[in-house]
């Protein structure tokens, strides 16, 4: 808009006030996909917030999951207690799964032996390939999960490896610290005996002195006097 204004002297094929009318209304437009979008998102999103629910994947056995789905399962805690709740959820629905198709095995079974024509065996048959379809489907997911459950077991493992290896150089810097510490009280403790030693040596050489002093300070008295009685 501040570039048509500015080019508006160039600009001679509409007016001023319709190329700012059809721009905002191409900006209102774009802004309103955009928000689409970004409400679509959100809402499918949120629709994740929920537990799996098995019953619901018994009339999809052939449906692909969502690309958000994986969210709810990385936002926090520790990846190998993720893991093991979706295994717990495939075991459990892998149960039922189970269960489904024995009771459809046991109903076909009983339509088979009836010889009325009025049971629709070609739609029952449908139905139990697709949960034998499903249940292949689970098993293999639960066949991933696992491996992946054991890979991020030994991740962990690794990083407890790291950790504890840190651990251990630690523990070896502490311990030199402390030796290093050991030595300098010692050597601390051998210069302080050395000052004190010093210094009585100090005091002994002072007192020397001073007695160097007086003896030479009698010596040169005596020998005044003698000077002074041989003069007389």
């Amino acid at each position: 808009m501040i570039l048509v204004m500015v080019w508006e002297p160039y600009i001679r094929i509409l007016s001023t006030s319709t190329i700012l009318r059809i721009i905002m209304l191409v900006e209102a437009v774009c802004s309103g996909f955009f928000m689409s979008v970004y409400i679509g998102y959100v809402y499918q999103y949120n629709s994740l917030d929920s537990q799996p629910d098995v019953l619901k994947s018994l009339y999809s056995p052939l449906q692909a999951s969502s690309p958000l789905e994986d969210l709810r399962y990385h936002d926090g805690g520790r990846l190998s207690d993720q893991q093991m709740a979706l295994l717990q959820y495939q075991r459990e629905n892998l149960h039922f799964l189970s269960e489904e198709i024995l009771r459809l095995q046991e109903c076909f079974s009983k339509y088979e032996g009836s010889n009325d024509g009025s049971t629709p065996q070609v739609d029952l048959a449908h139905l139990l390939a697709a949960r034998d379809q499903e249940l292949r489907t689970v098993s293999a997911e639960m066949n991933q999960l696992q491996s992946e459950l054991r890979l991020a077991r030994s991740l962990i493992a690794d990083t407890e490896a790291e950790v504890q290896c840190v651990r251990t150089t630690n523990s070896q810097y502490v311990e030199e610290n402390e030796r290093l510490r050991a030595i300098l009280g010692e050597w601390s403790t051998r210069a302080a005996k050395l000052e004190r030693a010093l210094e009585v040596e100090r005091m002994s050489n002072l007192e020397l002195q001073k007695k160097i002093s007086t003896f030479r300070n009698q010596t040169y008295a005596s020998s005044t006097e003698s000077s002074e009685q041989r003069g007389a």
